[in-house]
C-alpha cells in the first residue's frame, strides 16, 4: 500500500477510473509506451497482502493476470503467494537472481483524495510500497500501476481494513486486462527467443 503524492508533476501519467470504458486500450498503450526499446524480459510484481481487503488489490490483480496466462509478462504477487512487506525483499533478490535485467512493472494499492477513490493511475518510476502505513521499504518497479481503493490522511490501517472489496475486485480486474492487452502488444514487438523460452520454462516450474 502506498500514498500517492499530490505534489508531483504529472507528467505523462495517465489517471482513469476502473469502470472507463477506455482504461484497457488507454493504459495499455500509455504503458507499453514507455517500455525499452531493446527486447527486454518483463515481470509483474503484484505487491499487497490477503489479509486485508484495501491490500489486497495486488494479490487480486496478479492472481486474474495468471488466470489469463500471458505468454511474455513473469507474474508475482497472487493470493496464493503474495509478495508483501515480509517477503518483498526476498522477492526483489529472487527476481533479480533469476530475470538479468528485467523490465518491471509494480502493482500496488494506494489511498488518495476522495475524489479519485476507485481511479487507477499508470507512472513512470518506482513506487514505495508500504509508505501509506509508514513502512520502510525498498522502492519497486521501472514503471507502475496504482489502485485508490479508499481515502488518506487518517487511520490508514483502518480505512483499509474497512475498504469494499467489491471495489477492490473490479478494480483488480481491470488492472489484468489492461496488463493482458499488454502481453498481446509484447507478442507483436517480437521479443528475443530466449527471452520468451526463458519465461515459458519457469512458468512451467523449470529453474533456468
Amino acid at each position: 500500500m502506498n500514498l500517492i503524492n499530490r505534489f508531483v508533476p504529472k507528467n505523462d501519467k495517465l489517471q482513469l477510473l476502473h469502470n472507463d470504458p477506455t482504461l484497457t486500450d488507454a493504459m495499455s498503450e500509455r504503458l507499453t509506451s514507455w517500455f525499452p526499446k531493446i527486447p527486454r524480459e518483463y515481470v509483474v510484481v503484484c505487491i499487497g497482502t490477503d489479509r486485508s481487503t484495501g491490500d489486497a488489490l495486488g494479490p487480486l490483480a496478479g492472481t486474474f493476470l495468471s488466470e489469463k496466462k500471458p505468454k511474455h509478462i513473469t507474474i508475482y504477487g497472487t493470493l496464493a503467494d503474495p509478495v508483501h512487506a515480509i517477503n518483498l525483499k526476498d522477492h526483489i533478490k529472487l527476481i533479480n537472481g533469476h530475470h538479468k535485467d528485467a523490465f518491471i512493472i509494480a502493482v500496488d494499492a494506494s489511498l488518495g483524495k476522495s475524489t479519485s477513490v476507485g481511479s487507477i493511475i499508470s507512472d513512470v518510476g518506482s513506487l514505495r510500497p508500504g509508505a501509506a502505513l509508514n513502512k520502510d521499504l525498498p522502492s519497486v518497479g521501472d514503471i507502475h500501476i496504482t489502485g485508490v481503493v479508499n481515502i488518506s490522511g487518517f487511520m490508514e490501517y483502518s480505512i483499509l481494513q474497512n475498504t469494499r472489496l467489491s471495489l477492490v475486485v473490479e478494480m483488480a480486474k481491470s488492472i489484468a486486462s489492461t496488463l493482458e492487452k499488454v502481453d498481446l502488444q509484447l507478442a507483436y514487438s517480437k521479443p528475443f527467443p530466449a527471452i520468451v523460452a526463458s519465461n515459458q520454462k519457469r512458468k512451467s516450474g523449470v529453474e533456468v
